[in-house]
């Protein structure tokens, strides 16, 4: 299950950096604007300490973790959705991830060219948030103007529906409410989803901060914070000097680093904990001696869908997965233990699929 965020901000607030720390790779950071002018992406593996444990018992030739796409997406100005700086191909690229990770200035720096030659982490916030809204609201007008006539004139029931559901979310752009704030039915969500609106997608926003502030914030985290919680978004906290420093690390030396800081977890622990709860994603295990794998999956998905992501034949053929929850095989020690337990499960097609789960999959083409 392919899943990518974007990280997008104005010009100089960290996202290169930030970028090149959690993803290794060697793009151009650079202190001036359009640095980056095509989109980077960068895959990053989701730590999960279950995986060692798994690895300790099943001694397995591969580990597999599961992984996430990180979008580097050039930093937007005033005036992106009206083609300002490279704003229209800028804003294309965000609307294909799955959600938006919005990278902010918290720290003062005269070294460093702020492109609005301050730092003030409200302003940027909605600059680059007016500029999603206008993207939105240009698409949402020209959808209207295709179908208006016709959905006075039509009895098509299907095209009415369509025109109330666009002029509602014409209203809201209009006053500055993005479409993640809206509430749709079933059937609404699928139209709109069609449209690949970019204020329909969740957001967090990342408060890139100075290495003093790290423990402990300062007043500009605290107003990103009050912004965020106002519209129901969540804040990580961040330095991408130390995200930097980090990357150049091996796991034991990164630990010391983080403990000597007095944090427990690096930015990137943090943002992908934060991206997979606003996604609504889990992990589920496959074990054995050849391989421990990890795989993504949306909560609310099936057996047979699961299957599914393994294989299109498993999920095709499927009859059964057997199952047993990590918690259940790291409190007893082995397979064999959990079985004699009896917490070894078979289940079926309507089974709901659980973070944690350990499966093996029956099925039959």
């Amino acid at each position: 299950m392919s899943l990518t965020a974007g990280i997008v901000g104005l010009p100089n607030v960290g996202k290169s950096t930030l970028f090149n720390a959690i993803t290794k790779k060697n793009i151009l950071a650079a202190n001036y604007p359009f640095a980056t002018i095509d989109p980077n992406v960068g895959v990053v593996t989701v730590p999960d300490k279950r995986l060692e444990f798994l690895e300790n018992l099943y001694l397995p030739q591969n580990l597999v973790p599961t992984s996430f796409e990180f979008t580097d997406i050039a930093g937007l100005v005033k005036g992106a959705s009206k083609g300002e700086g490279l704003g229209n191909k800028f804003l294309s690229h965000i609307r294909e991830v799955d959600a938006i990770v919005e990278v902010v200035r918290c720290f003062d720096d005269k070294n460093i060219i702020h492109v609005e030659s301050s730092v003030d982490p409200i302003r940027d916030i909605e600059i680059i948030n007016v500029e999603l809204l206008l993207a939105d609201l240009e698409v949402i007008d020209n959808r209207i103007n295709k179908i208006g006539k016709k959905a006075i004139l039509s009895n098509d029931k299907s095209v009415k529906k369509e025109a109330e559901i666009l002029n509602k979310i014409k209203q809201a752009l209009e006053q500055n409410i993005p479409i993640r704030k809206l509430e749709f039915d079933e059937d609404e969500y699928k139209l709109i989803k069609n449209f690949n609106l970019i204020t329909a997608k969740p957001i967090i926003y990342m408060a890139n901060v100075s290495e003093e502030d790290i423990q402990n914030g300062n007043n500009y985290v605290e107003q990103v914070k009050r912004y965020a919680q106002n519209e129901g978004s969540e804040v990580v906290v961040v330095c991408a000097k130390i995200e930097s420093e980090l990357s150049e690390l091996n796991d034991d030396d990164k630990k010391e680093f983080l403990n000597e800081l007095g944090i427990s977890d690096s930015g990137l622990d943090k943002l992908i904990k934060a991206t997979y709860n606003l996604l609504g994603l889990a992990t589920f295990f496959t074990s054995g001696s050849d391989e421990v794998r990890a795989w993504t999956f949306k909560k609310g998905m099936k057996a047979p869908e699961c299957a599914g992501i393994i294989h299109t034949d498993f999920q095709r053929g499927f009859i059964k997965a057997e199952v047993m929850s990590f918690d259940d095989l790291e409190k007893y020690g082995n397979e064999k233990a959990v079985k004699e337990a009896g917490k070894l499960r078979l289940e079926g097609k309507e089974y709901l699929m659980q973070d944690g789960d350990i499966c093996l999959f029956r099925f039959n083409v």
